[in-house]
């Protein structure tokens, strides 16, 4: 893009050896002091507490290092690792990587959090329950739900507690011997085939007809076996289905429920609600939308919602209110069972109520209506690129991410979107676009800029791309080579990530796998 310079990034690089590796016998960060006589004849041992079945055989294997090596190791790691301080996140593939204020953390740190435990008499956690119980009508407004469990531990866990109780609604009526399928649509969410299937279900997906889920399809395919509906709206295409409604009706129907996953829900606050839609059911994942940060593989929390005549299957308990004070509703029988240990992620509950808090019903909206603005300048910036392409609905609007093509780019120069995610790190980066099955876009990446990017920012992103499609043409062994400036060289082989053999997550697999046992 015309004046604007790409950065001299280099990540930091560090021979870093695994923490177990840099262990000594007997180094200690601190010494405990050995207990006060006079406690010790008052408070039995810990080893008295614990029942005789529960104790440890072994001491556990932890490593054995002082503070200041500690801090030293976890630095250089964090060093060597592109995140929201320290790179752009827009191209992380629907993740919604936006802004966390830090003052939700602090809040999270806080020993009224960190120090109580959730077996604890509920008398004791008034506060807890009380934000969570605020939270719950916060997104009862957003969505037009009727109540929501807070329990899962994200959007996919959200959606397969949807299947559960859709088969228990079903279940209940004496209807669930013939409801036996639940439609999806090609572009929604993976996890909305694949939870319905876990709970039993027929999976049926109806296809893409330019862009948009085929409603000629869905007349053909409903019937008096359909349990659910389970669809995204806008999907990762970024593509608006105007008639979302008409979808619903004709499940309604026949008899089946339609759930909505919302986890694309970052351009629609304050501007489009669930139950308008017509949908029964839906989820917010609260470390998206809702500015809880977003960790791979955790933490995070699904909020789940329904309307009225699905609440009697919300996971249990429930938080209620009682004149001025709030329970843990057990009284339950037709719910599904509890879904997760406790009350679920409360610190991830407790930042998405503190950035609610903050913004304000006006401040959602503005969020939403920034989100699509910054898309829609990022896709006026890349559609100029050279080998850049945007499939399906043309001359319609996307929301806040659109699912773009490199296929002209693969095919003019013999490398894709998987070529450029590379070359992108070497910019100060993060580039994990690829997003998910089904590769219907040939060379696809879907960035999202949401509403936390800067007008520079987007202009920098896009920058980034125009030069790694030009060096594609005009140098394409930098492309090749890529990424140059990075702690971690090029992956060669992708199938070792599918074979178990050639892979240990754990030091305690690492160390069987080296000693030849599996």
């Amino acid at each position: 893009m015309k004046g604007i310079k790409l950065r001299n990034y280099h990540a930091a690089k560090y021979d870093e050896p695994i923490i177990m590796e840099m262990s000594v016998p007997g180094r200690r960060g601190i010494l405990v002091p050995p207990v006060d006589a006079a406690i010790h004849g008052v408070v039995p041992s810990a080893e008295e507490l614990v029942p005789p079945a529960a104790r440890r055989v072994h001491s556990p294997a932890l490593p054995e290092i002082d503070q200041y090596h500690a801090l030293m190791h976890f630095l250089r790691l964090s060093q060597m690792t592109l995140g929201m301080e320290t790179g752009i996140d827009i191209g992380e593939g629907t993740c919604t990587m936006k802004y966390s204020p830090k003052v939700n953390d602090q809040l999270a740190r806080l020993p009224q959090m960190t120090e109580v435990h959730p077996s604890q008499p509920e008398e004791t956690l008034q506060g807890i329950l009380q934000i969570i119980w605020e939270l719950e009508s916060y997104l009862k407004a957003v969505s037009g739900m009727d109540a929501f469990s807070f329990q899962t531990g994200g959007g996919a866990h959200a959606t397969y507690v949807n299947a559960c109780v859709t088969r228990r609604y079903h279940q209940d009526r004496g209807d669930l011997a013939r409801r036996t399928e639940v439609i999806t649509t090609q572009f929604t969410h993976p996890c909305n085939a694949a939870t319905p299937a876990t709970a039993g279900f027929k999976v049926i997906i109806l296809p893409q007809k330019n862009g948009y889920p085929d409603i000629e399809a869905l007349k053909s395919i409903v019937s008096e076996k359909t349990a659910a509906l389970h669809m995204t709206n806008p999907e990762d295409t970024g593509i608006f289905n105007p008639k979302v409604d008409e979808f619903t009706k004709i499940v309604h129907d026949a008899g089946g429920l339609c759930f909505y996953d919302q986890a694309n829900a970052n351009g629609l606050l304050g501007i489009a609600r669930a139950r308008e839609a017509g949908f029964d059911a839906c989820h917010f994942n609260l470390h998206k939308t809702f500015s809880s940060p977003h960790g791979c593989e955790g933490p995070a929390a699904g909020a789940y919602g329904c309307t009225e005549a699905l609440l009697p299957y919300l996971p249990a308990p429930l938080v209620v209110r009682r004149g001025d004070s709030f329970h843990l509703d057990y009284d339950r029988p037709k719910s599904v069972g509890k879904v997760r240990s406790y009350l679920g992620n409360l610190e991830v509950i407790l930042k998405a109520y503190s950035w609610i808090r903050t913004m304000g019903p006006e401040g959602l909206k503005t969020a939403a209506e920034v989100s699509v603005l910054n898309n829609q300048y990022l896709e006026h910036l890349l559609m100029q690129i050279d080998g850049v392409s945007r499939p399906f609905a043309e001359g319609h609007r996307r929301f806040e991410q659109i699912r773009f093509s490199m296929e002209k780019l693969k095919e003019d120069t013999g490398f894709g979107s998987h070529e450029i995610q590379n070359r992108m790190v070497d910019f100060g980066i993060q580039s994990y676009w690829l997003s998910h099955h089904p590769f219907v876009v040939p060379e696809p990446f879907t960035p999202e800029p949401c509403e936390s990017y800067s007008k520079e920012d987007i202009e920098y992103w896009a920058t980034a791309i125009e030069q790694a499609c030009r060096e594609a043409r005009e140098t394409p062994e930098v492309i090749e080579t890529a990424p140059h400036r990075q702690a971690v060289n090029q992956i060669k082989d992708f199938s070792q990530a599918e074979d178990p053999d050639r892979w240990a997550i754990t030091w305690r697999a690492f160390q069987k796998k080296r000693n030849g046992r599996r």
